[in-house]
């Protein structure tokens, strides 16, 4: 009898247990893992951070599975240029990406030149480095990077490629209720641009904000249970970053 009774207890702790989980991952915090290249330097492939999920209210996909419970945005919360946001793709609205707010509704975005420009104004950027290389998938680009500074003072690292780099665009005009992002990696990003694959992205597909980088490990260095390895496996130098 005793014993049937712990077996009774413990499982209802480890339903408790996974109902608080739930909640705090649904209403609270949810950690998620960088697994392309599309945001470096900012981020990095292998970089575990915190997104909050009350940053901007709450929709179906501050859920697991995007239960349709709720059709809109609840105790909404409007995001602000340059946020780093994780989003369902429109694609499929499964798909967690994680880019950088750049354009907000009604807006319209255009590059010229290479250059980014919002609302036909050009946005500030200083040359930080001309002879860089990050990861474009498995492969490395040289590129170059600049200091970006948008119409609210948000400042953040973009960087271009030096051979084929992105130069000019049509004219994209952020409809209402939607958000236009792009990757800081500007040339080995799938993002906004390409309107068939991601496009514009519905308020509602919004997840939460990027807050803080707690881990982060290089994969291409080796596993993380190769503890003989941790001083060139681990970016200890990346550990607990607020991000910007």
């Amino acid at each position: 009898m005793i014993k049937k009774k712990t077996i009774i207890d413990n499982f209802k702790t480890l339903i408790y247990a996974l109902i608080i989980a739930i909640i705090i991952r649904s209403l609270i915090i949810q950690p998620f893992y960088i697994p392309s290249s599309s945001m470096e330097s900012t981020l990095l492939v292998g970089d575990r951070l915190f997104v909050t999920k009350y940053s901007y209210g709450y929709s179906k996909h501050s859920f697991p599975f995007s239960p349709p419970i709720f059709k809109n945005r609840i105790q909404k919360k409007n995001p602000e240029r340059g946020d780093i946001i994780v989003f369902k793709t429109p694609a499929d609205n499964r798909t967690d990406y994680i880019k950088r707010l750049i354009g907000l509704p009604g807006d319209v975005i255009q590059f010229i030149d290479g250059n980014l420009y919002i609302n036909n104004n050009q946005v500030l950027r200083t040359l930080i480095s001309d002879n860089e290389k990050l990861y474009c998938g498995n492969q490395q680009i040289e590129v170059s990077k600049f200091e970006e500074k948008l119409s609210n003072n948000k400042s953040y690292i973009a960087s271009y490629r030096n051979d084929i780099s992105y130069q000019n665009s049509d004219k994209y005009l952020v409809p209402d209720n939607h958000y236009f992002f792009l990757g800081d990696n500007r040339d080995c990003s799938k993002d906004s641009r390409f309107l068939s694959e991601v496009g514009y992205v519905h308020n509602n597909n919004l997840v939460g904000k990027a807050q803080l980088l707690f881990f982060s490990s290089n994969a291409r260095k080796g596993s993380i249970f190769q503890i003989w390895k941790w001083g060139s496996i681990i970016r200890f130098d990346r550990f607990f970053q607020k991000l910007n």
